[in-house]
């Protein structure tokens, strides 16, 4: 939540200085603005931040391409956030691994908000997972190991390591 919201607001370059809390049993992130009441959830939140700086692109393009970003960041918030448990985290990494097969992005072929907050929220999945399931789930491994070498993403959180001539043999 809030320290993911710190790094997504280091990433788009804007001054830090919100001040974030959390909400209730699940701890959702709050953020109090100077004017009126506070906002509240990670993807409201995290698309006021875009919405702040010049980057509106980052939310999607197109009609269609807007869309999708909403429909991985709603992913991201109810199927990995609520992620329970080495079965859930199997069915997700499959999920993904289809999906991206023919992608280099979550929204097709452009960076998004839903590529920097599915990284967030699988960083520490993906630090656990061993080579060879690493292996197993070759497009989320190469759309990972992309994305934390993006500008600005990956931050203070630790690398993770693939094996580079495997993920890259049968990209397309």
């Amino acid at each position: 939540g809030p320290a993911e919201l710190a790094l997504l607001e280091r990433a788009l370059g804007l001054r830090e200085g919100n001040k974030y809390g959390v909400q209730g049993e699940r701890k959702v992130p709050v953020l109090q603005t100077n004017n009126g009441p506070g906002l509240i959830g990670l993807v409201t939140i995290a698309a006021y931040l875009v919405k702040q700086t010049k980057k509106g692109q980052l939310l999607g393009s197109s009609a269609e391409e807007k869309a999708v970003v909403q429909q991985w960041l709603e992913y991201r918030v109810t199927r990995v956030d609520g992620c329970s448990g080495k079965e859930d985290t199997r069915i997700i990494l499959k999920d993904l691994n289809m999906y991206l097969e023919d992608k280099v992005y979550l929204a097709g072929n452009n960076f998004t908000l839903a590529d920097i907050l599915m990284y967030y929220g699988l960083h520490h999945i993906m630090a656990d997972l061993t080579v060879q399931e690493k292996e197993k789930y070759l497009n989320v491994s190469r759309w990972f190991n992309h994305i934390q070498h993006y500008p600005g993403v990956r931050q203070n959180l630790s690398n993770v390591v693939f094996i580079k001539n495997r993920l890259y043999t049968n990209a397309h």
